[in-house]
């Protein structure tokens, strides 16, 4: 039986939230600002979003009969993540469900294959890419474009999981084997040059049913062993034509998608033949983002609220920044499982470090939180973010 949400009064509605992780977490306390009532469809008792958001019942992502019964008690339904599958979202969507993203928009995130190739239509400058379903497609991109070459899963893949960076066909026999069978590689694999890049950029941009559109400033992402350690905002040294068009472009993709809500566009900064800085898209996001989670406190509207803003058809908040930098640092676990104590040092060495922590059980290697910092000093901002996150995941003990 699904537990049904207290609305507030007055006319508020009731957003839900698919799946129960962080990015529903930190929703909840914008939520609460805006005066709507959230409820989470979490995959247990005790998933992050659970620990603080009142309505929670349990259920999972594939489990139709949960997902219609969660539905049925709000007003709008959104995702913490990409994967409720398409045909699942298809009967809701006959059920009159509003789900936004769309099910027609959410493919382009779910598929990397389709997103591929909506973005190619598009005219969207992309890596050279191809799909793969032999041995032989696999080592004709690799001589076509050089080895080595990058080789994804279609779907499924976050984190470096599903990517492989190969140096022939031989590299993706168990995946080639697998080609053909129900499943993430039924309708082959996605290819793709290996890009030589100077950074990595990512652009949000927000968008409501009504087509009004928000944009923060393009930031640059680090990745350490394919995950996102830091994000600087706004990107430093950032060449104003690239970010223009970086800006551009994700604006367009978000209105020829149709995307309702957040879209995080992930890039690759590359210089072309002419030796100007430019962009070429690697990655689509139709929820909040890692890439983003700065503006929790170094904007002025931050990416949560601004994404219930957005499927809830509300005007769109300012996603000016607060500061002249905001540095987000993601907390990775370590050998410690408590944290308070290390959280109670971060607080009083920093005052002004925000943390931010997901209520998960700490696993080495494992995103548990994030730190903000804000300030007009690029290089003092991005240490004590560095320091406060070091600190809590065990890298430092001063």
């Amino acid at each position: 039986m699904t537990e049904q949400p207290k609305r507030a009064p007055g006319g508020f509605p009731v957003v839900g939230v698919v799946g129960g992780g962080q990015l529903a977490r930190m929703m909840q306390g914008p939520a609460i600002a805006l005066g709507i009532t959230l409820s989470v469809l979490a995959e247990t008792d005790t998933s992050s979003a659970a620990l603080v958001v009142p309505s929670s019942p349990v259920g999972d992502h594939t489990d139709l009969a949960a997902l219609r019964a969660f539905a049925a008690t709000c007003d709008v339904v959104t995702f913490d993540h990409e994967h409720v599958p398409q045909e699942v979202l298809a009967v809701l969507e006959a059920d009159g469900v509003v789900t936004r993203p769309t099910r027609s928009a959410l493919v382009f995130a779910q598929n990397k294959l389709a997103m591929r190739e909506r973005l190619t239509e598009l005219g969207i400058a992309c890596p050279r890419w191809s799909r793969a379903c032999t041995a032989e497609d696999v080592d004709r991109c690799g001589e076509q474009w050089g080895w080595p070459i990058v080789a994804k899963t279609p779907t499924g893949g976050y984190d470096g999981k599903g990517v492989a960076v190969v140096g022939s066909s031989d590299d993706l026999t168990e995946w080639l084997t697998a080609v053909g069978e129900p499943g993430p590689l039924e309708h082959g694999i996605l290819l793709e040059e290996k890009v030589a890049f100077a950074r990595e950029l990512a652009v949000l941009v927000a968008r409501s049913p009504s087509g009004q559109a928000a944009v923060w400033p393009v930031v640059e992402t680090v990745q350490t062993d394919s995950i996102c350690t830091e994000v600087l905002a706004p990107a430093p040294g950032l060449d104003r034509d690239l970010s223009s068009v970086a800006t551009e472009a994700a604006l367009r993709i978000a209105g020829a998608l149709d995307v309702t809500g957040i879209l995080a566009v992930e890039m690759f900064e590359v210089t072309d033949e002419a030796g100007r800085a430019t962009y070429v898209v690697n990655e689509l996001a139709m929820r909040p983002h890692n890439s983003g989670h700065w503006s929790m406190d170094g904007a002025v509207t931050g990416q949560f609220e601004q994404h219930l803003r957005a499927v809830l058809d509300l005007p769109l908040g300012d996603p000016r920044p607060r500061a002249s930098w905001t540095v987000m640092a993601n907390v990775l676990g370590g050998e410690h499982e408590e944290l308070y104590s290390a959280y109670r040092h971060v607080m009083a060495r920093d005052p002004g470090a925000k943390v931010h922590l997901y209520g998960k059980g700490v696993r080495p290697g494992r995103k548990i939180g994030h730190v903000n910092v804000s300030g007009a000093d690029l290089d003092d901002t991005r240490a004590r973010a560095r320091h406060a996150a070091d600190y809590l995941g065990g890298v430092v003990t001063e």
